[in-house]
């Protein structure tokens, strides 16, 4: 018997093959598994931008502040005043400088808003404490100087001071409100301190309640931080000189 050869499919035909659907679910997952290694990576590229931007700015603030706070300082305008106690009793001239441990009043040439070129401002910085849990508060109020009887109405009155007896001014309380600028926030401590020159510089002290009827040589400013924080600016201790040689109420030739 003779048998017909079968004839044989196209190559073609041969070569085509489908997909399963075991390689199609294995396909979709690791495409699921590479698109959210991707998310995460950028999610954590993002955050680390984020916080990276946000310790820089703190930085900037923080180190623009202290620098605000040395310039303020250092534009120290001697200026004598008339104390303008309540009631009938005469004025007091004194030289007007508030320095306590933790507030201080005086005429400043440089101004927040317009810097060297603004008018001179009283200022007034005070310790305040912060947000619950974080700690102290360093801010300063700015009032326009129109003269020595803009100072002296600050002061409320002369009394015996409690060691030497010798009259001292009464200054009125610092008032916080929403023109106060915040220049350090979060402060472990932050405290005043005032250079008393001596004969000699050994005889030189420092203290925290101005009392002399004189301006300080010099303005210590002492800070520290609540957290400490290896990647974040430190507020440091400021010194800043008082470049003044004239005495108060004394008359100088020209």
């Amino acid at each position: 018997m003779k048998h017909e050869p079968r004839s044989a499919a196209p190559k073609s035909a041969r070569a085509e093959r489908g997909v399963t659907l075991l390689e199609m679910l294995v396909a979709v997952t690791l495409l699921s598994l590479l698109s959210g290694g991707i998310l995460i990576a950028l999610h954590t590229g993002l955050n680390s931008m984020s916080k990276v931007k946000t310790r820089l700015m703190d930085n900037r603030r923080l180190a623009g502040a202290q620098r605000i706070v040395e310039q303020q300082v250092a534009a120290f305008v001697p200026v004598v005043t008339d104390c303008l106690p309540d009631g009938d009793r005469p004025p007091a001239r004194i030289p007007f400088f508030q320095g306590e441990p933790q507030s201080m009043r005086f005429v400043s040439a440089y101004s927040l808003k317009e810097g060297w070129r603004g008018l001179p401002q009283i200022l007034e910085f005070q310790v305040i404490p912060g947000e619950p849990g974080g700690g102290l508060r360093l801010v300063v109020n700015e009032h326009p100087y129109a003269g020595a009887s803009s100072a002296g109405i600050y002061c409320s009155g002369m009394r015996p001071d409690e060691t030497t007896g010798a009259p001292v001014p009464v200054f009125r309380p610092i008032e916080i409100g929403p023109q106060s600028f915040v220049l350090a926030d979060r402060l472990a401590y932050c405290r005043f301190s005032f250079l008393e020159r001596g004969r000699t510089p050994a005889e030189d002290r420092w203290t925290p309640q101005w009392i002399l009827p004189r301006w300080p040589a010099a303005v210590r400013i002492e800070m520290a931080p609540v957290e400490s924080d290896a990647v974040r600016l430190r507020p440091v201790t400021a010194t800043i000189p008082l470049h003044v040689t004239a005495e108060p109420g004394r008359t100088y030739a020209p």
